[in-house]
């Protein structure tokens, strides 16, 4: 059975792992990351990798690694991550040097998506599209069985469609992105200006943060709406008809077979996907003479990035 490492490294923590070739991970590392030096936390990988080769007998075929930023066509160096603060970093090179092993470079959200659909909710399909709403949008698409990078690997940014012309200011310098309005924190956003204006039916809400609008955070929203607090269900109900809009756009140019949705909102489940997938069905092109995309929650969760980083690693460049 062959074996291979992956790791995601993420604004936070450093995660990597030993996975077989049918998806299984059997052994894992992580560290938190540096802020902000790409040689520092390059270093960092450096020193994981070695301790799971050295917790292991079984040859290793190589190493995959994600990235939140834009990689190259040729998998090798990062264009810009903005939440590392890297530009034009050669992760391949530096790698390969300090650990011996063959490397592959690819963006976060499409490591998430190679795991889903090899390993989790895509498995059965040839065309996927991965959506992951968590702080922001991002995602990875998947065509005939192969991952879409595009023309210079920089495809898959689903986060980053104009939902609104001249709309709400995005950090990635545009206006009007999708994930201003459907992602977790224009989730919170829509709870908070919610609050404020009907405090009287935000009762468990704002009892689950300091009492206040300004309190409210993500989790309190998802607790809330479970509990069946009206303010922060109606709060899923305007993001998730937001994300819907998104799929049927995205539908008329992929096609997909499913939609796979990931990231920390889609725990929430059909607190989200219920009004996603109606409006979907609404806004879909010919929408009375066609199949329609499935709209699954992912199954991997955190897991679907380590996964598919691994088995990124063992396919021919």
């Amino acid at each position: 059975m062959g074996r291979s490492i992956g790791v995601d490294i993420g604004g936070t923590k450093i995660l990597a792992g030993i996975v077989t070739d049918d998806g299984e991970i059997v052994s894992t590392a992580r560290r938190p990351t540096p802020r902000h030096d790409a040689e520092d936390v390059l270093d960092l990988v450096s020193e994981v990798v070695a301790e799971l080769v050295a917790g292991t007998d079984e040859p290793l075929e190589g190493v995959g690694v994600g990235v939140a930023g834009l990689v190259d066509a040729d998998r090798s160096r990062v264009y810009f991550a903005p939440n590392l603060r890297w530009s034009q970093v050669p992760v391949r090179t530096l790698l390969e040097a300090a650990t011996g092993l063959p490397v592959v470079v690819e963006n976060d959200g499409n490591i998430a998506a190679w795991g889903e659909f090899r390993f989790g909710a895509g498995r059965d399909t040839r065309e996927m599209t991965l959506v992951t709403v968590g702080t922001g949008i991002g995602g990875g698409i998947v065509i005939d069985g192969r991952l879409f990078r595009g023309a210079h690997g920089a495809a898959g940014e689903i986060g980053h469609i104009n939902a609104v012309p001249d709309g709400r200011p995005c950090g990635c310098g545009r206006n009007g992105c999708l994930e201003q309005y459907a992602s977790g924190n224009a989730l919170v956003r829509e709870a908070r200006a919610l609050a404020a204006e009907r405090r009287s039916e935000a009762g468990v809400l704002l009892a689950l943060g300091d009492g206040t609008p300004e309190g409210v955070q993500g989790v309190h929203v998802t607790e809330a709406a479970k509990a069946g607090d009206p303010i922060a269900t109606e709060a899923f109900s305007i993001v998730g008809t937001w994300l819907g809009r998104g799929l049927a756009d995205l539908s008329a140019v992929l096609d997909p077979q499913v939609f796979v949705i990931g990231g920390g909102v889609s725990d929430a489940g059909d607190l989200l996907l219920a009004s996603a997938r109606q409006t979907l069905a609404d806004k879909l092109i010919g929408q009375q003479n066609r199949p329609a995309p499935l709209v699954k929650v992912a199954e991997l969760t955190n897991r679907a990035g380590l996964v598919g980083a691994a088995d990124l690693a063992r396919q021919p460049r």
